[in-house]
């Protein structure tokens, strides 16, 4: 059975979320892709929600949300509970979030970095485990 990511995205990550998805396909990822499908002006919320709420209701899934900051979609992921989206945008700053955060949503800033950086950052998101240990205290206090 695939591995399926949930990934969403605005106007301005468009370009590079389509880049994204044939990359997590290439390595054999089923994508749920829930949009946005031109770089058309949209609200990202409207695509936030989807993959937090589809993260939030599948322990151990893994999502990737991007806007042309990273910002406005990563605040919004955030607003769930369950979630714990983090906003990267270097592959050492992904891979601290997976190992001390246990981040569940990696949002990237797409007019920020080039396509191979967001690219390595996925791949660092999805091959690095959360370490547990004294950064499980730390996270379980991050819910309201």
């Amino acid at each position: 059975m695939k591995k399926i990511v949930p990934i969403g995205c605005d106007h301005a990550g468009f370009d590079l979320k389509e880049k994204v998805v044939a990359h997590l396909v290439s390595k054999g990822f089923e994508v749920k892709d829930f949009g946005t499908y031109s770089a058309d002006s949209i609200d990202y919320p409207d695509y936030a929600h989807p993959v937090a709420e589809m993260v939030e209701a599948n322990p151990g899934m893994l999502g990737i949300l991007l806007c042309g900051s990273g910002n406005g979609i990563n605040m919004t992921a955030n607003k769930h509970q369950g979630i714990r989206s983090a906003l990267c945008w270097k592959k050492e700053i992904a891979a601290l979030a997976r190992q001390h955060n246990d981040a569940n949503i990696i949002a990237l800033p797409a007019r920020f970095i080039t396509t191979k950086e967001g690219l390595e950052m996925v791949d660092v998101f999805f091959t690095t485990p959360f370490e547990g240990g004294r950064h499980q205290n730390r996270v379980n206090k991050i819910s309201c």
